[in-house]
């Protein structure tokens, strides 16, 4: 499998929607910001993950959303969180990040 060089951060698409993005390494899976999920008109939701932060442990929808990065296009899963208050409003995490792409700590978007 090829790999893809990404950085800390990364321009991506979500439904044709450029954003850019955290590049997580730590997280398992991608997340995304429930309100730029709804001004996408994303969804619906497939199911409910259990997610595990330093602090807590909750329960939070997940959608699937048809994302680019760099050269590379497919569905994947995010969960839905309040981001209001972050720099990014979309966060990659392993799920996606296990789909052959490489992290270069040097760049960022």
């Amino acid at each position: 499998m090829e790999k893809t060089l990404v950085g800390l951060t990364e321009k991506i698409k979500i439904n044709g929607h450029s954003v850019i993005a955290r590049i997580d390494t730590g997280a398992t899976l991608s997340s995304i910001c429930v309100d730029l999920a709804s001004k996408l008109k994303l969804g619906p939701v497939i199911r409910t993950a259990t997610v595990l932060s330093s602090n807590s442990k909750t329960a939070r929808p997940v959608i699937k959303a048809h994302i680019q990065i760099k050269n590379r296009k497919f569905n994947a899963s995010f969960t839905l969180s309040a981001r209001t208050h972050m720099k990014y409003k979309a966060l990659i995490g392993q799920n996606i990040l296990k789909k052959g792409f490489i992290i270069d700590a040097s760049k960022q978007a």
